[in-house]
């Protein structure tokens, strides 16, 4: 087994892993790729430095970051948060119970609440959270337990009503919930939108297309279980995570829950009471990593607050106006005190917006650390103004784990063409180009290239020598020499396109093994669900993924 950084480690770097037995599966892990903001947090950046609490391979950056947490977290705090927090394990509980009698502290990640557990990158999230919390035991020398953040306040149904699974011919399906399911509005949250008869008919065909192993039928046993008709899509996605890392000794919370609610009213109410100020914080800081030479995740919307509200038309975010609010869709006013009253009596009906969705978890859970992905990293780089206005210092954010699942029979195609995954980042016609370039004959080869010199010779000769009879004859001669490049270029493509014939089963190959890599032109982990491996591999493969994660603590990431 070939070790290198895991998530910390060079761009391209991997482990390469082959399970004994039945788990014939090679794990690639590395670094996420991203824009510059994301290469530059690897490298440790300066100009980066004032937009995060410290750097995540800097065990003392999580030091000071647990005694603020200790300074803000009293007994009774701790105690309330956990009243919202479900544990997978009796060990899981048994820890929750240290952090909320003061002794411990969390490791979050989250993921909105999608179809049958969400891509892939959503497991890796959580193992990585995993891997650094057991990490950052001996350093703080306390509990630290992962937490993962049930992302139920989303709205976009569109987002999270499908899944990719490759089928048994290698080819790309989409899964989707036909209809809007069962939503109080158009735009109703992941907590209050109920899957509806459609859920079946997808789970059906997901059924249909699963592999047909021993360890299928208790995964879509678990499926149907969560993803009944008239469960809400955070219930049935909540309860699948929380099943599928039943091992892990993992805590799982819906930000849905009363509790949560309760405790982050007063962020939510202070963010609306100095909305204007906070929006200019933002923008502030928003211009300074666009001066520094970074993207801007999230815009700042002008007038609007970082709250929503939901009523029987669905979510909306709040924006101010002549002193009062309104929902932006619906143009519905709230006056000032009517919207504080309700925040009061009705909590469930606000919510953070993405850039406050942070915020608020450090405020109801005493979070050391977040595990990223390249998204999520890019918006925490604008958002420790809005920490720091609301009294508290911004999680140490860690990049999660990047995962490529290699099966062996796309390794065997990456072997027998001499190719790597990161190949398959292009079109499949630009690396069967390659392919076939190199499969031309080594004779047909020194041909073309030596035919390529000759013409190229002899036509500049001839349009010397043509020169010294009319000194308009050059241009001629080179336009005859470009035509027989043409013609040159033309019969190349006929001996390819024989080639290409000839290898039409080696081409097809390339085309699954991509299918298979880069579905859809993107990363394996943010197309493919992961219940299709499940089947294939069983419950070993999280374990297996897990034991592949290295979470470097010491001196940055590795070079």
């Amino acid at each position: 087994m070939a070790r290198s950084a895991g998530p910390g480690g060079t761009p391209g770097a991997a482990w390469h892993w082959k399970g004994e037995g039945a788990l014939n599966l090679e794990i690639r892990v590395s670094r996420l790729d991203g824009p510059a903001l994301v290469q530059d947090y690897y490298a440790c950046a300066p100009a980066l430095a004032p937009f995060f609490a410290g750097w995540p391979w800097d065990p003392e950056v999580y030091r000071r970051k647990a005694e603020e947490v200790d300074r803000r977290f009293d007994a009774g705090r701790r105690r309330r948060m956990a009243e919202a927090i479900r544990a997978t394990t009796p060990a899981a509980a048994a820890k929750l119970e240290r952090v909320a009698n003061g002794e411990g502290v969390f490791v979050t990640t989250g993921q909105q609440a999608g179809l049958f557990g969400g891509p892939l990158f959503t497991v890796y999230k959580i193992l990585t959270a995993v891997r650094l919390a057991e990490a950052l035991e001996p350093v703080l020398g306390r509990p630290v337990v992962p937490l993962f953040w049930v992302a139920s306040d989303d709205h976009d149904w569109e987002e999270v009503n499908h899944v990719h699974v490759v089928d048994g011919s290698n080819a790309v399906q989409r899964i989707a919930v036909e209809g809007e399911g069962e939503a109080e509005g158009v735009g109703s949250s992941m907590a209050r939108r109920r899957l509806g008869a459609g859920v079946e008919a997808a789970l059906g065909r997901l059924a249909d297309l699963m592999p047909q192993t021993s360890f299928a039928a208790s995964y879509l046993e678990l499926l149907r279980r969560a993803y009944r008709p008239e469960r809400t899509v955070a219930q049935a996605f909540g309860d699948v995570i929380a099943e599928l890392f039943a091992e892990f000794d993992l805590l799982v919370v819906d930000p849905a829950h009363p509790v949560v609610k309760e405790l982050s009213a007063g962020v939510l109410a202070l963010e609306l009471e100095r909305s204007a100020e906070h929006e200019a914080l933002l923008a502030r800081q928003s211009s300074g990593l666009e001066a520094a030479g970074y993207h801007v995740q999230v815009g700042v919307l002008p007038g609007a607050a970082n709250v929503f509200f939901e009523d029987e038309a669905g979510r909306e975010r709040l924006v101010a106006e002549d002193g009062g609010w309104v929902l932006r869709r619906t143009r519905r006013r709230l006056e000032t005190e009517e919207l504080r009253a309700l925040l009061e009596s009705e909590p469930g009906r606000f919510s953070p917006n993405v850039l406050l969705r942070p915020v608020v978890e450090s405020a109801v859970f005493p979070t050391v650390a977040y595990v990223a992905g390249p998204s999520e990293l890019s918006y925490y780089a604008q958002v420790r103004c809005l920490f720091q206005a609301h009294g508290m210092e911004m999680p140490v954010v860690y990049p999660r784990a990047s995962v490529t699942l290699i099966e062996a029979k796309v390794r065997k195609v990456l072997d027998k063409f001499g190719l790597g995954v990161e190949d398959f980042r292009r079109p499949t016609h630009e690396v069967a180009a390659r392919v076939l370039r190199e499969e031309l004959p080594e004779d047909v080869v020194e041909a073309l290239a030596w035919l390529r010199r000759v013409l190229g010779e002899g036509y500049g000769r001839l349009a010397e020598a043509a020169k010294k009879v009319d000194a308009t004859l050059g241009g001629p001669v080179i336009g005859a020499r470009n035509a027989a490049y043409v013609q040159l270029e033309e019969v190349e493509k006929k001996i390819a396109a024989h080639l290409k014939t000839r290898n039409a089963v080696g081409l097809e190959q390339l085309e699954k093994a991509r299918t298979n890599l880069f579905p859809l032109g993107q990363p394996q982990e943010r197309v493919l669900s992961v219940m299709p491996y499940l089947a294939r591999y069983g419950p070993e493969l999280l374990q297996a993924i897990a034991g592949q994660l290295v979470v470097e603590l010491e001196g940055g990431p590795r070079a």
